[in-house]
């Protein structure tokens, strides 16, 4: 009876949950991506004004729920200085939020996310690394601003040689499409080109995108979650449905 009961709890009161990180340097539109997946999929979202988001230096996070699935998203600041916090250790995200965020479901601010790496500072008990906890990776790229897409390559390629991310799958989101004079899904697949043997065997795919009107959202969530759910070699965590 009680194995009964505990595989019932299970079934309606728990989600899998799977760490999504989005990356990408500064300005290619990760916050609004990351807006636009929570008005999406999360019933009676209200937003914050997409027009009135700034760059961010520090992080946002966020969750939505796509069937038994739960996915919690790192949104990591793509300024210069920060990109190489994206596979560093840091405290327990649950410890540190709490601790130097008011709004721990919202921004953290660079301030609070440098002192959390600051190595004076007591550990919790556990740390977390980006690359090596997570089970997917979207990374945005500002297909109308040609003159950085050499520099968001580089920063592809060292992200996706990193060994914590080997097998992880990554949806590469030509944001921005919506505009008129923006680079072809043809135009980026060719500037990446180098970056195809070092992908490897893992699932990737390359999606046109608008995180401004929504287009392309909602079809590269439902794709990473198919992914994330069918790679056994990270299996997800389990929360309980708060």
């Amino acid at each position: 009876m009680y194995t009964l009961l505990s595989g019932l709890y299970k079934y309606v009161f728990q989600k899998d949950e799977y760490c999504i990180l989005i990356l990408g340097l500064d300005n290619a539109g990760k916050t609004t991506f990351l807006e636009q997946s929570k008005t999406r999929f999360s019933k009676n979202y209200k937003g914050m004004s997409l027009s009135k988001i700034t760059t961010t230096v520090g992080l946002n996070i966020g969750t939505v729920d796509v069937g038994k699935a739960r996915l919690m998203f790192w949104d990591l600041g793509g300024q210069e200085e920060l990109q190489s916090l994206w596979d560093k250790n840091v405290d327990s995200p649950g410890l540190w939020l709490s601790h130097w965020c008011p709004k721990p479901r919202e921004s953290i601010s660079q301030k609070a996310l440098l002192l959390c790496m600051c190595p004076t500072r007591p550990h919790s008990p556990g740390l977390w690394q980006y690359y090596a906890e997570c089970h997917g990776v979207i990374y945005v790229i500002d297909s109308t601003d040609e003159d950085r897409l050499s520099e968001s390559k580089q920063a592809f390629e060292k992200m996706v040689m990193s060994e914590a991310l080997d097998g992880v799958p990554i949806l590469v989101l030509a944001n921005k499409q919506d505009v008129e004079t923006c680079l072809s899904i043809p135009d980026i697949k060719t500037a990446f080109s180098d970056c195809t043997s070092k992908i490897g065997r893992r699932d990737c795919l390359t999606q046109a995108c608008s995180a401004l009107t929504g287009k392309g959202v909602r079809e590269g969530i439902e794709w990473m979650v198919k992914c994330v759910v069918r790679n056994v070699h990270r299996p997800p965590r389990q929360r309980d449905i708060t």
